[in-house]
């Protein structure tokens, strides 16, 4: 059931806007690979130590279309994570190192502590290493030496947002970062963090490899964006998720009490708009929401300026959620990147407002705008009870995967089921809000807001 399986892509575009992306895992019209295989450093041959003695095996898998009309052999899945009653590594004779990069997101910490206890308390691992500052404590150069990790030491992280490690961005020589990891005698690394940070991940263990070394690398998806492919979610996303609410609801009270008021929030989501989508229909105000996924145009009679227009007219008020990397198609000039080789964004949420008071002002109709930009405030603060207890899912899992020999592979959860998923596969395509599913006709149907504003369909 391991292997390759085949996806499918659509992709359709719209006259005069960027190409609609719709990311489907069934359906459509380009073929793409699934690769399912999990790597492992060799046979284990040591008993588990654990004392709960609940143990699952490699040929357990799990079905990423539980609707799948393919037969079970043929359809895509993935290897169920858990403990595995032999190891590849002696708990009592390894070191592990744990680092985190990118940018914040509530939860860092828990995880941390997870597998700090994990590793401690249930495995008996004695040297667990912090890695300070992302992939720049890596290389000596950069002049952060590891910390070492105790239970004392996590013993209260948990409480606070951010990193105990700290975090950067950017690459480092590979070579290297393996040169530190074989000095250090580590032979886990617990990777933590997003797209960027996994594609730096997937290039260790590629070295690894290439020099035959014992060293598992375990990756734990980290991004707010809930971007990462294949995986239901990320960590992060619930606790962003609910913050942003707030920022929701107090645009909102601000808009409706005074006459023509437009509130106007912006929130994560460099090229998945879920933030934005979730936060919208949980707080259920917003009369807009714009995401990276679905093109619109800002002007014409058919574009989102016309339509907020019609908007306050008709009620004397407005609430308009932008995912800030909506409409970039709008800003001109080259393009350009920041160290970790994203795209360094236009800023739509003064865009919005900018042009907002222009068409206004052109249309003789006076407005108060309210903008809110939540964005750092919810990076930073601590994980809400939800996604504290799934940090502590993901770092025991993570735990057992890296004990057991897994590599080249992250924790993800598919369907309520922890699974390993190799971190090729994920890191190889975003996860994208599908402008043809339920998820996204929920938000139409909520706000009332034109299906495509500006853009043919």
């Amino acid at each position: 059931m391991g292997g390759n399986h085949q996806l499918r892509d659509r992709h359709q575009g719209g006259t005069g806007c960027p190409p609609r992306r719709a990311h489907f895992l069934h359906g459509g019209w380009s073929i793409v690979t699934l690769d399912t295989e999990i790597k492992t450093l060799g046979k284990p041959s040591f008993p588990s130590p654990l004392r709960c003695r609940r143990f699952t095996t490699d040929d357990r898998r799990v079905l990423l279309n539980p609707f799948s009309s393919e037969s079970t052999k043929d359809a895509p899945s993935f290897e169920l994570a858990g403990p595995r009653e032999m190891l590849f590594f002696d708990p009592q004779q390894s070191t592990a190192a744990i680092l985190t990069a990118g940018g914040l997101c509530p939860g860092l910490n828990d995880v941390i502590r997870a597998l700090v206890h994990q590793l401690h308390f249930n495995y008996g691992v004695p040297r667990i290493l912090g890695v300070r500052f992302g992939f720049a404590g890596l290389n000596p150069v950069e002049g952060w030496p590891m910390i070492e990790l105790t239970p004392r030491l996590v013993r209260h992280i948990h409480e606070d947002g951010g990193t105990i490690l700290g975090t950067s961005r950017g690459p480092q020589p590979v070579n290297v970062m393996v040169d530190t990891l074989v000095r250090e005698k580590v032979d886990m690394l617990f990777v933590i963090g997003g797209d960027g940070t996994l594609h730096g991940a997937m290039e260790i263990e590629k070295e690894i490899a290439r020099r035959k070394l014992p060293i598992a690398v375990v990756g734990i998806p980290k991004t707010i964006d809930n971007d990462i492919d294949v995986i239901t979610r990320t960590f992060g996303f619930d606790t962003a998720v609910t913050e942003a609410v707030e920022a929701i609801r107090c645009a909102h009270t601000e808009a409706e009490s005074i006459v023509n008021g437009i509130g106007l929030v912006k929130l994560m989501g460099r090229e998945s708009g879920f933030v934005a989508v979730h936060a919208a229909l949980a707080e259920g105000d917003a009369n807009f929401v714009l995401i990276p996924e679905v093109p619109f145009e800002l002007d014409g009679p058919k574009g989102f300026l016309k339509a907020l227009e019609e908007r306050i007219k008709r009620r004397q008020h407005a609430l308009v959620v932008v995912a800030e990397g909506a409409g970039q198609h709008l800003f001109k000039g080259e393009a350009k990147f920041d160290a970790s080789g994203n795209r360094i964004l236009g800023d739509i949420g003064l865009l919005l407002k900018k042009r907002i008071s222009e068409h206004f002002a052109k249309a003789g109709i006076e407005v108060s705008i309210k903008y809110i930009d939540p964005s750092y405030i919810i990076r930073s603060v601590p994980a809400n009870p939800n996604d504290c207890v799934f940090c502590v899912f993901l770092a025991q899992n993570a735990a057992h995967a890296a004990l057991a020999g897994k590599t080249g592979m992250l924790i993800g959860s598919i369907h309520n089921h922890y699974v390993h998923v190799p971190i090729r596969t994920a890191v190889a395509r975003r996860k994208k809000v599908d402008p043809d599913g339920p998820l996204w006709r929920s938000v139409l149907e909520a706000t009332g807001q034109p299906e495509w504003m500006g853009c043919a369909g």
